[in-house]
């Protein structure tokens, strides 16, 4: 599909439109800075790559404006130290480079704010639109990890920055697609969709975000929000191909999202108006899906319908063996009603599984 994260994207956007039109979140929960990084962890790795020298006094007085930067450890890739160290040097902008790497690895690194002020102070704006176009030619050769890197080193230029906004949340999205490490893809996945709300919330004219934010909501199970963001991406975007697409996923979805509203009744405390829109699922090819099941059992439950409860634990039980909840729910009814023999058999595997004690008998009954 042409670039990854890209898409053009330059020369489409009208200047407006690479303005924030309403105001992101606190710093804290949109400046990567200053908010958790849950995904850097996976780009430490590459540190190893680099190791630290100082500019000469020579140097600094060579190039103006940059006294700040004396006994700052400046960041070198290994084949860098001879020229680093001799006649000519390394030029201003592969040190740049050295340097967002680094701030891309670990946006919180001693130094960000010394990096910082040295690639404004000699290449203000600029830099950041030129680490952008550096991560999408990364992403163009499936390189994710190095483009990553580049996307967070302009984030911490420029945090609000669309271009780096969106890219980097294509780039987390690649990144999970391509993974089956089971914390990998959550951490990720949970990146990708928090920086196209952050989009979202930022550029709300910008339409293809919101096309990328729905499959985000799907993946995560989360149908209301998907429709309501796909409702909303029809609205805006003039991309004919896709919004067909789209119209066909929303028409896929139309009975999750009404399972789903059947949750969150219950969750509400609705309960008969819950069990009232969950149970016709349990006649069509939704029967398998074991969070019906539980959410009906804890319904049935509220409303003392034991025997109803039971049943619904037990058929979550047959999809999904592992599901903690259900036993523990099973073993409170049946402690209630004096079955200490029941009540102790669902007790029991609910320890071991969160013991982790199931994984020794694998295959076991």
């Amino acid at each position: 599909m042409g670039n990854p994260v890209g898409e053009k994207m330059v020369g489409f956007l009208k200047k407006k439109e690479t303005q924030t039109e309403a105001p992101l979140k606190k710093p804290e929960e949109y400046d990567i800075r200053k908010r958790p990084d849950r995904v850097g962890r996976y780009f430490k790795k590459y540190t190893k790559t680099f190791v630290f020298d100082e500019f000469s006094e020579a140097y600094l007085k060579r190039v103006n404006k940059i006294d700040f930067m004396r006994g700052v450890p400046i960041p070198l890739r290994k084949q860098d130290m001879e020229e680093f160290k001799g006649g000519e040097g390394l030029k201003v902008l592969h040190i740049a480079e050295n340097m967002a790497w680094i701030l891309g690895i670990d946006p919180k690194f001693q130094y960000a704010d010394k990096y910082i002020e040295f690639m404004d102070k000699l290449f203000h704006k600029k830099i950041v639109m030129s680490l952008v176009k550096e991560g999408r030619d990364a992403a163009e050769e499936k390189d994710y990890d190095n483009a990553a890197i580049h996307f967070r080193a302009a984030l911490c230029l420029s945090p609000d920055n669309l271009h780096a906004l969106y890219s980097y949340a294509r780039v987390c999205r690649e990144l999970y697609l391509g993974s089956n490490n089971e914390e990998y893809v959550g951490r990720f996945k949970a990146e990708a969709m928090e920086y196209f709300e952050l989009v979202v919330e930022g550029y709300p004219r910008f339409g293809q975000a919101y096309y990328y934010l729905g499959y985000a909501y799907l993946n995560m199970g989360l149908y209301t929000k998907a429709k309501l963001t796909w409702e909303q991406y029809l609205k805006k975007s003039n991309v004919m191909k896709d919004k067909k697409e789209i119209r066909t996923r929303l028409s896929q979805i139309e009975q999750p999202v009404e399972i789903e509203k059947g949750y969150t009744a219950i969750l509400a405390t609705r309960y008969e108006e819950g069990i009232r829109i969950l149970e016709p699922y349990l006649k069509t090819n939704f029967k398998d899906w074991w969070p019906m099941s539980y959410y009906l059992g804890i319904a049935y439950t509220a409303l003392d319908r034991n025997s109803d409860a039971i049943a619904s634990f037990k058929r979550v039980l047959s999809i999904n063996g592992s599901h903690v909840e259900s036993m523990d729910e099973l073993a409170a009814i049946y402690g209630a009603s004096g079955d200490t023999e029941n009540e102790s058999k669902y007790r029991k595997k609910a320890e071991l599984l969160r013991s982790g004690g199931h994984k020794e008998k694998k295959g076991g009954k």
